[in-house]
């Protein structure tokens, strides 16, 4: 198979990619990039797209360039197979040079052999505390990915995974100013309901956190409901 040369502005895209997470968009914003990016990039790619863990730790399609990533994502969830989540769950990189051949996964495969399809890539995306799922990639051409497309591949992985870290981190920054705010309002209502100080209200919150098995914040947000 004859491959075309790489987009020559791959440095240049690349570079609009790294300063997007210097300036403040959404995260399906950056992903919908990165799969973008992909196509413009590796010229076998014909659909990309995400499929991430969710925080009830199931599967979710997101930055699809295409509806058939969303049909692939729901015959490999359907049938608890495929290359993307292989590549989420436990390979770093997931290659298929030709479903026709492929042996791994015998229901995706009868699946995305019908929908046309006949290579596929996978990455893994790594946060700092867990996997956060997948970069896919697909062609309907066999042997439509070499050793270059996996190492633009693995790139564009970790700048996606580097976003969703980002996204997870100001997640967590707002939540703990949320529950710091929650539970300066409860001890404020306790201090001037039962006199105390600053430091034994907190010490009311805890022991009613742990004599209820109840977690601080959501004590706090109890009291601050029930303040009348």
């Amino acid at each position: 198979m004859v491959r075309a040369e790489p987009d020559t502005s791959l440095a240049n895209r690349m570079a609009e990619l790294a300063r997007s997470l210097a300036v403040p968009l959404q995260l399906d914003e950056v992903l919908a990039g990165v799969s973008q990016t992909v196509l413009e990039v590796l010229p076998g790619a014909e659909l990309a797209g995400f499929l991430l863990f969710t925080r009830a730790e199931k599967f979710e399609t997101q930055a699809a360039t295409a509806d058939l990533m969303y049909t692939i994502d729901d015959l490999q969830i359907r049938h608890g197979e495929g290359p993307c989540m292989e590549a989420a769950v436990e390979e770093l990189i997931v290659r298929t040079d030709d479903f026709e051949r492929e042996q791994r996964w015998p229901q995706f495969t009868a699946g995305v052999l019908k929908l046309g399809l006949r290579s596929a890539l996978s990455f893994k995306l790594y946060t700092s505390q867990r996997n956060a799922g997948a970069l896919n990639i697909f062609s309907s051409q066999p042997n439509a990915f070499g050793p270059e497309d996996e190492a633009l591949g693995q790139v564009l992985a970790a700048h996606a995974a580097a976003a969703i870290l980002a996204s997870r981190q100001g997640e967590q920054l707002k939540s703990a100013l949320t529950s710091r705010d929650l539970i300066g309002q409860a001890k404020g209502i306790i201090m001037e309901r039962f006199n105390v100080d600053a430091v034994r209200a907190f010490e009311m919150l805890r022991e009613l956190s742990q004599s209820s098995n109840v977690k601080l914040v959501e004590v706090a947000q109890q009291v601050i409901d029930k303040r009348g």
